[in-house]
């Protein structure tokens, strides 16, 4: 299947690249800046074009730009006579639903979408990391989500059916599994540097793959450990103390981390209701 790629990023080479590899001829991609670099360096030979131009010459159109400019991009491909009967346009947002590819519909189009759950930092991470990752796939009918699919598995990942209307709860999800823990990891690792730790990032590293080990092994409410799950009031005012003094613009974040992490243990029985509300008055103070 003949393949362009409009938005050239980090996951859009990286998807060109492994289906590539499954046989698809990648025939042209289009993107700002890098993108001529990462063309030349990952799928040498391919040639980089307008956006128009680039979708002008696939049977799959796959746009690979920010979710933000994904309307725009693909009203403009249209408006200029990029899309066809019997061609696909594929976009590779988490959430986004379809109807952002009508413009490519009216033209005669068929809409598809396909989202690797995994977080990508840069090409090679995308080559790598997608094959064996869930990879999401929503389409307007079977041949649709055949040709997902397809793909999906061409990308050597597993693919799964997702509703077209649970692709932003989808992507929520995604959020929590990855970005914030990536941020909650950034106020630890200031926290741990406060505390006198020569090296915060490595030191918390064991602590944070066991974590994630007993979550995949047991289920994130078994794997709860901490304050919270006990409902040790006293120590959690002992933290908000510290925090006050020396991270006051975390306690918001911390309370109501922990007020998740109560709901989760009362969930799961293992939280007395009279220490949840020990807890609670704490908490209530802080807010």
């Amino acid at each position: 299947m003949k393949v362009a790629v409009v938005g050239a990023g980090r996951i859009g080479t990286g998807v060109a690249v492994l289906l590539q590899r499954a046989g698809h001829p990648i025939v042209a991609v289009a993107g700002r800046g890098p993108t001529r670099d990462r063309a030349a360096s990952y799928l040498p030979g391919v040639p980089v074009l307008d956006p128009t131009e680039a979708a002008r010459t696939a049977e799959l159109v796959i746009i690979g730009v920010p979710d933000d400019a994904l309307e725009a991009v693909v009203a403009s491909i249209a408006s200029r006579g990029g899309f066809r009967t019997e061609q696909w346009a594929m976009h590779l947002s988490g959430a986004t639903g379809l109807d952002v590819l009508n413009p490519a519909r009216d033209a005669g189009a068929r809409r598809l979408g396909v989202h690797p759950l995994q977080t990508v930092p840069d090409v090679a991470g995308a080559i790598d990391r997608i094959p064996g990752s869930p990879i999401a796939v929503t389409a307007d009918d079977e041949e649709g989500y055949h040709l997902g699919e397809r793909l999906a598995d061409d990308l050597l990942g597993e693919p799964f059916r997702l509703a077209d209307e649970l692709r932003p709860l989808y992507h929520a999800a995604a959020v929590f599994a990855s970005n914030y823990l990536v941020a909650t990891s950034a106020v630890a690792a200031d926290l741990f540097a406060a505390a006198g730790l020569p090296d915060a990032v490595a030191a918390m590293g064991p602590l944070q793959r066991a974590t994630l080990d007993n979550i995949e092994r047991l289920g994130p409410a078994q794997a709860l450990t901490g304050p919270a799950a006990r409902g040790d009031a006293t120590t959690i005012e002992r933290h908000l103390t510290a925090l006050s003094a020396a991270a006051p613009g975390v306690i918001p974040a911390y309370i109501a981390v922990a007020r998740v992490a109560l709901d989760l243990a009362v969930r799961d029985d293992r939280l007395p209701l009279e220490r949840r509300m020990a807890v609670d008055e704490v908490l209530d103070r802080w807010s």
